[in-house]
């Protein structure tokens, strides 16, 4: 399924059960200028990506709506610029020379440049798209900042991850290592298993 759909199905997923989560949400009017935040991150972005913040443009005032497991917020594409200018000035000293493997998916220790923030927890956690070289490109992390440091892979990629999510809330299950549940005042929340 491509990200549009997902995206979409999940939106209308939010809208009848979790109506306080979807009324949360932005959508991308107008669709940022891809070329341009190509240009500013200096990185060819995935077509998943793109597709993406064309329909996904964050939350209302940057408030904290957990739509992606466990707790994250996702990103719109300014979101996420302004997130990742910040960490490139908090890891300014190792910016240019991460401690980090080479290949996407692989270990890293200090924030990685090509590591695209798409949703965030709003105490400096992330979930990142990686776009360094290599079979993973594309893949899902969690970037964890108490740790400085990125687990395996979660998901091959922002399609799987919507996906995911999809499947949890519509079949029931989980989504990554977390199940969703819709609270009395109509917001979704993961629980961690």
């Amino acid at each position: 399924m491509d990200v549009t759909l997902l995206w979409t199905k999940i939106t209308l997923w939010l809208a009848e059960y979790a109506p306080t989560t979807a009324s949360e949400l932005k959508q991308a009017l107008p669709p940022p200028d891809m070329a341009a935040f190509e240009s500013e991150f200096e990185l060819t972005l995935p077509q998943q990506l793109k597709e993406w913040w064309s329909c996904c443009g964050g939350t209302e005032s940057g408030s904290l709506t957990d739509v992606l497991p466990p707790f994250y917020t996702p990103y719109g594409a300014s979101g996420a610029w302004r997130v990742w200018c910040e960490f490139r000035e908090t890891w300014a000293a190792k910016w240019h020379r991460p401690a980090c493997d080479y290949y996407a998916g692989s270990a890293g220790s200090s924030f990685h440049p090509a590591w695209i923030p798409i949703a965030g927890d709003g105490f400096a956690d992330e979930l990142v798209v990686d776009l360094r070289p290599g079979p993973l490109r594309g893949c899902v992390l969690e970037w964890e900042q108490e740790m400085s440091r990125v687990g395996p892979p979660l998901w091959a990629d922002l399609a799987s991850m919507l996906a995911d999510v999809h499947r949890a809330l519509t079949e029931g299950g989980s989504a990554g290592y977390s199940r969703p549940t819709v609270t009395e005042d109509g917001r979704l929340d993961w629980q961690i298993r």
